[in-house]
């Protein structure tokens, strides 16, 4: 697959090649759905909590008599019905991880940057070289680019001072190419990736799924007549 290379300043600067694999991927919404569920999902953290009336202080002891004073029944000021209660059915501390295998994860992240790709809303530039590195310099490259809305910058490559002064830009978050994740790659309106940040993402999810650490299966035996030991015994006979 070939993707359109562009220049800080929009100008075209032919095509590269780039692996299948990972920019023309074909669309999986179901799972790409799935992946990001559960990335929000992780991201919560869990500790909403709330008091029943056997947690709250006070109401130990019964308001006023049960019976002869005109008012309602009542046992304790900590009821849920009663201003400063416990409260019913409220949240609690707990756990919202949801375990999403790596293969998915990959797969999802392949299909959603393949479709950005497809839909013309990935940009690849050569390099960012700015006059100098101010925010004003970022900000006119954006306009050159003719980009507007929430960005994605993938700058693998790029000066340490481009970065600092692309950090005071608003609505664009800067991350760095094996940071890519199918949220980020979905909820930004445009994506700029740098050649030297698409190299990076290709050695890092470019080609099929494998797992690290995984041995290599056992060499298979020679097919032929299956050894029962009695080899052994011919040779045993052979020597008495």
């Amino acid at each position: 697959m070939k993707i359109r290379l562009l220049d800080i300043e929009g100008k075209s600067l032919g095509h590269i090649d780039v692996l299948d694999d990972l920019f023309n991927a074909p669309a999986k919404p179901a799972l790409v759905h799935q992946v990001v569920v559960g990335q929000h999902a992780n991201a919560r953290q869990g500790t909403s909590s709330t008091k029943t009336r056997a947690q709250v202080s006070g109401g130990g002891r019964k308001p006023w008599r049960q019976k002869g004073t005109g008012r309602a029944r009542v046992g304790s000021i900590r009821s849920p019905i009663w201003r400063g209660g416990g409260i019913v059915f409220g949240p609690s501390p707990r756990d919202y991880t949801q375990r999403t295998p790596k293969r998915m994860r990959w797969a999802a992240l392949k299909a959603s940057l393949s479709s950005r790709a497809r839909d013309g809303e990935l940009l690849v530039v050569d390099k960012l070289n700015l006059a100098e590195a101010k925010t004003k310099y970022i900000v006119s490259a954006l306009a050159s680019l003719n980009v507007t809305g929430t960005v994605l910058l993938v700058a693998d490559g790029a000066e340490p001072e481009v970065l600092r002064a692309a950090k005071n830009v608003p609505k664009l978050k800067m991350m760095p190419a094996f940071q890519l994740n199918t949220v980020d790659l979905l909820k930004h309106r445009r994506i700029i990736m740098t050649v030297d940040a698409v190299r990076e993402a290709e050695r890092i999810w470019g080609g099929p799924f494998v797992r690290k650490g995984k041995r290599a299966a056992p060499a298979a035996a020679d097919k032929g007549t299956p050894d029962n030991g009695a080899g052994d015994n011919d040779a045993a006979k052979d020597e008495g």
